[in-house]
């Protein structure tokens, strides 16, 4: 497979994931993200030799477009797909302008500085769910947007902002929106990693609001297929939702891995209040992108949680000693 995929955000659980899976396939990868590279347990492109290359960058979007714009020009990558995020939800109330200058600002910034590259084939936008609120019953891309958090307005504003990009420049710019990404390699701060330390280490853990919100969990591989997919086949201008079918309780979830793991619910879970502003359900109609675009699911809730407590005993002494919750970065 020919072409060479620049992905931003490559620290993160998905842009790395994503960034072994391209490699996989055989294509060069130029990973970026404003830190310095993760350590092994967290990089899953460092696990596993591939045919294709994973170069990495450190590229801050808020302070670095000038060096971004040298790669781009040097390298010329045929595909940009951007990851990069300032995620957090519950912590985006605390500093939310924090979250417009990179989600906003920064992003739009990067629209303008990637249409006037020629050679793009593809620009893939990976943005949220978060940006529809709490839905009834299963949406499709066409919903109208209806934030609830800092987060999911500062994701919409930069989603609406793209549309204009499209329509007036041609910017060849396809987005996704994908339900609730796990496996191998996720930042402890997540709830299925979370989980799986709790049980196998012993450690206790908070479940906010009792965990009653509903999500529809699918592994990063999947993702990673179905955002492959999307960059070089996507419809310009259209967004594609990548979620399964089956929704599960965060409690009844954490339950099922603490049953999986012979560890007891009761003594290793507090019940927490809930976040500000927490949705109760995503619901995700996938719909398009497998008539589209000939993707589906290949690995169930069980496998993926099965590949994740595998890859926790793999590095439990470097996860153990690793600071589990989520550190701020402005």
């Amino acid at each position: 497979m020919t072409g060479k995929f620049l992905i931003l955000g490559a620290n993160s659980f998905s842009g790395a994931t994503f960034a072994d899976f391209v490699a996989e396939q055989g294509i060069g990868v130029i990973a970026t993200s404003r830190s310095e590279q993760s350590a092994s347990a967290f990089l899953p492109y460092t696990w596993t030799k591939r045919q294709g290359t994973v170069r990495f960058e450190t590229v801050d979007l808020n302070h670095d477009l000038d060096k971004l714009d040298a790669i781009l020009k040097s390298d010329r990558p045929t595909h940009v797909v951007n990851f990069a995020a300032q995620s957090m939800v519950g912590q985006s109330w605390e500093n939310p302008d924090h979250w417009m200058m990179t989600n906003v600002v920064s992003t739009v910034r990067l629209h303008e500085l990637l249409r006037r590259c020629d050679w793009l084939e593809r620009y893939v936008h990976v943005t949220t769910p978060e940006v529809y609120g709490s839905t009834d019953g299963w949406v499709k891309e066409d919903t109208p947007f209806n934030p609830s958090t800092p987060y999911a307005v500062s994701r919409a504003a930069a989603d609406m902002s793209l549309r204009t990009y499209v329509d007036q420049y041609d910017f060849p710019a396809v987005s996704t929106r994908a339900a609730n990404v796990f496996g191998p390699g996720q930042q402890l701060y997540r709830i299925i990693p979370r989980t799986i330390l709790a049980g196998i280490a012993g450690k206790k853990m908070t479940l906010d609001g009792g965990g009653v919100s509903t999500r529809s969990f699918i592994t990063m591989r999947d993702v990673s297929d179905a955002t492959l997919k999307v960059a070089l086949s996507g419809k310009v201008g259209d967004t594609y939702h990548i979620s399964t079918d089956r929704m599960v309780s965060i409690r009844e979830l954490v339950e099922k891995i603490f049953d999986d793991l012979g560890a007891d619910f009761d003594s290793l879970v507090t019940i927490g209040p809930e976040r500000p502003g927490k949705d109760s359900a995503y619901m995700l109609d996938s719909g398009k992108i497998r008539s589209e675009l000939g993707w589906s699911d290949q690995e169930t809730l069980e496998d993926g949680i099965a590949q994740t407590v595998e890859w926790a005993n793999r590095f439990k002494d470097e996860l153990v000693a690793t600071n589990p919750d989520y550190v701020h970065k402005p």
